[in-house]
């Protein structure tokens, strides 16, 4: 075995540590450390691990709430309570880095990473959803980089037998070269069954459960926290792991049937930082000590170093602290389940983090400092130079469009708004049948029954819940304005959860932004934290968990700020399940909300996406958002759809309103075995003071299109008003197009044709 290189600056430097930190680490250990030490600091001091650029900002996020069993930062992933003794458990991550650099192993891999989350927490997982960022199509690297994500997720969920029920896609150059894949997972468990990821009772053994370390994932957390260029990608290849998602469902069934017993202490998964972080983690959660001996590891690899063991991030592995004295039965359920497994060390009350190879101590560290005590800042921020200029935009340059026939088709066809089902095909979205809402509506849902609880459930009227489930992020609209931006960004997922039926309860985060020592780049990133945070608070949905994926940029510049919100809702009653289609000929349409913003100078149209694609241009301010307007709208839609009013519910977001008319004539092709295109008749011209762009393509929120049957259009309208809502007829559904009249004219387009553009889009790019 070759001697430990010496510590210099440089080394230092290599492992992603300035020297004020060292010094700190050599106060805290009191002596110089050795190298493997140098290595557990790297990656536990890290930001992927420590968080220590935004731990601060964090904590202005709303994390409580009746609901809340588990709240942020306790442990893997956050619970909340959905009544009946039931719970759920869920929570984003993201594996930007890793994806960049092996597209398919690295998305796969984030997948399973965030399974292993909810299982951890004694839930049993029943549903994923993501959200991923890319460059633009006619880019060939972009488009394998696409093509290897979408292939990585479908393989590992796919086979794991989880199903992919909803997500978003979008496509900016700011991507390119730094692709962004965010993962969810969802699980469900009884009150009674959640797991602990701390190391208790001293002298309880301490157990390794999965297959063997190899050299794969070495030192991922800190290749996450430094900026990606292709020397970094290229020298990194071997910090992307490989997965196996069939080791990881033996790894689950196996979990949840031991945490059934009693016999766990802790459990906690080997997911960043690997042995490491589950090691030190679990014991300063638990106020002990831990001590290993790495010669007890599984190893694939030959002559494996202490250092390599620690950081590997070899997939599927747990650490279990098991109660003294089950050792046997704990052997046994993990035989039972073909799982290797190694016991490798004891909780002690030390404190200390002691790791032994064959003996002899290669670290001695303290857990909690290592865990719970990196240096946290307050980086400079400074409001970038570029806002300047969009605040500076005006439309007096921008001609009005006469004829909007083209660019409703354009932006269809665009891939950021045209039809996912290129993605979502691929994804088995209806494995363990509890999908009821599929991919391509506003939001999922899907349906707990008792077999989704682990052990199952033996009430005999088992209590079933309908969980709704979206994903939402403009990042245009955030990198023009963080703080509208960001508040939108949870506005639009609320929305979206209303449209589908459901009262949202809970959220979790993923901020993907840049180089936090930018103090432009961290402006963005303080600017958001605080839209987000007055968004969850006025939804009353608190973070439950999430991620911060910083240092996402590439040699050109950053990626657009990207703060990505998952929000969990519950449906009261099947029948107030709601989608985005249009349902029977001679409906009534309503628009919820205001046509036009009138007061604002941009109508709309700051950062659209109608800008973007007939106008090359991504500039303006972005539209307002009113979160007092946008909860009103939610609670009225809800109590419209509970009084058994609305047949389909629609927000308007990208692409404004023709969009959203449009994809409501296109049926759920999903759930029929033929394409059924209902057209509609729209009448907006009472609309006066606002340009046809506008009115058509401006993305002002707070706007819902809904339908009701003629019968009830009048009082749905009224009704809507009286709850302080603004609300109008707006049109009839029928016919095979969709036709608009407005003030200056009737606009016609033929529902499949429109349809086959927004259906066929990316496909056609990836063919």
């Amino acid at each position: 075995m070759s001697a430990d290189p010496a510590i210099t600056p440089e080394l230092i430097a290599e492992h992603g540590l300035t020297p004020e930190e060292y010094e700190r680490i050599q106060e805290i250990v009191g002596r110089e450390p050795n190298f493997t030490e140098l290595g557990i600091f790297s990656v536990m001091w890290s930001e992927h691990c420590s968080y220590k650029n935004t731990r601060a900002l964090l904590k202005g996020f709303p994390v409580e709430s009746p609901r809340v069993l588990v709240g942020a930062g306790e442990e893997n992933a956050g619970i909340l309570d959905i009544g009946d003794d039931l719970a759920i458990s869920f929570k984003i991550e993201s594996h930007n880095h890793p994806s960049a650099v092996e597209p398919f192993q690295g998305a796969a891999t984030g997948v399973g990473g965030i399974i292993r989350d909810i299982f951890t927490m004694g839930a049993r997982p029943v549903c994923a959803i993501n959200s991923l960022r890319f460059g633009e199509l006619d880019n060939s690297e972009v488009r394998r980089l696409f093509r290897g994500v979408v292939s990585g997720i479908a393989h590992y969920g796919n086979c794991f037998g989880i199903p992919t029920v909803a997500g978003e896609v979008y496509f900016d150059k700011s991507y390119e070269g730094n692709p962004l894949v965010n993962a969810f997972a969802l699980g469900v468990l009884r009150h009674d069954q959640i797991a602990r990821g701390a190391a208790k009772g001293v002298g309880n053994p301490v157990f390794y459960v999965g297959p063997a370390t190899g050299r794969d994932g070495l030192a991922g957390a800190a290749f996450a926290s430094q900026d990606l260029t292709e020397e970094s990608a290229e020298q990194q290849r071997s910090a992307v792991q490989v997965g196996d998602p069939f080791m990881e469902k033996l790894c689950m069934e196996a979990c949840l049937e031991l945490l059934a017993t009693g016999a766990v202490a802790g459990i906690q998964d080997m997911g960043a930082a690997g042995l490491t972080c589950s090691t030190c983690e679990t014991a300063a959660r638990g106020g002990t000590g831990i001590e290993i001996d790495l010669a007890m590891v599984p190893q694939r690899s030959p002559g494996m170093t202490p250092y390599e063991i620690l950081l590997s991030e070899s997939q599927e592995r747990m650490l279990i602290i098991v109660t003294k004295g089950r050792e046997e039965e704990v052997k046994r359920i993990f035989d039972k389940w073909d799982l290797p497994w190694a016991e490798i060390g004891f909780v002690t009350d030390t404190g200390q983090m002691v790791v032994k190879n064959h003996g002899v101590v290669v670290a001695d560290l303290p857990a909690s400092k290592l865990a719970d005590d990196a240096p946290i800042y307050h980086r400079e921020a400074k409001e970038p130079a570029y806002l300047s200029e969009v605040r500076s935009f005006t439309l007096a340059g921008v001609e009005d469009v006469e004829d909007p026939t083209e660019a409703l088709e354009k932006l269809l066809e665009w891939p950021s708004i045209a039809s996912k089902n290129w993605v979502y095909r691929q994804y088995d979205h209806m494995v363990r049948a509890n999908t009821m809402v599929n991919p391509g509506s506003d939001a999922a849902v899907i349906r707990i029954k008792a077999d989704s609880v682990p052990g199952g459930d033996d009430r005999e009227d088992f209590p079933e819940k309908l969980v709704a489930l979206a994903v939402d992020c403009n990042a245009s609209h955030v990198y023009l304005d963080p703080y509208e931006g960001s508040k939108a960004a949870v506005a639009e997922c609320a929305r979206n959860l209303a449209c589908s039926g459901a009262t949202p309860i809970g959220t979790t985060d993923n901020l993907n932004f840049g180089n936090p020592h930018n103090p432009e780049l961290f402006w963005q990133l303080k600017e958001s934290v605080r839209g987000l945070a007055e968004g969850c608070t006025a939804f009353d949905a608190p973070v439950t968990g999430g991620n911060v994926s910083l240092y996402n940029q590439n040699p050109d510049g950053a990626i657009d700020p990207t703060p990505t919100v998952a929000m969990a809702g519950l449906v009261e009653e099947e029948r107030h399940v709601t989608t985005q289609w249009f349902k029977e000929e001679g409906d009534a349409v309503i628009l919820l909300g205001e046509p036009a913003d009138t007061e604002d100078a941009l109508q709309g149209l700051g950062g659209s996406a109608y800008l973007q694609v007939v106008h090359e241009a991504k500039t303006g301010q972005p539209p307002r958002c009113n979160l007092e307007i946008e909860r009103t709208l939610g609670t009225t839609l809800l109590g419209l759809i509970q009084s058994d009013l609305v047949k389909s519910a629609h927000d308007c977001s990208e692409g404004g309103l023709a969009v959203a008319l449009a994809e409501c004539t296109f049926s759920d092709l999903e759930a029929r075995n033929t394409p059924r295109f209902l057209g509609a008749e729209i009448d907006l011209s009472t609309v006066e003071n606002v340009r046809l762009d506008a009115l058509l393509f401006g993305e002002i929120h707070g706007r819902v299109v809904i339908t009701t049957s003629e019968l009830d259009a009048v009082k749905a309208v009224e009704r809507a008003k009286l709850l302080g809502v603004p609300a109008q007829r707006i049109g009839t559904v029928g016919g095979k197009q969709l036709k608009l009249r407005t003030s200056t004219g009737e606009h016609h387009w033929e529902v499949v044709g429109l349809h086959d553009l927004w259906w066929n889009s990316i496909g056609n790019a990836m063919a």
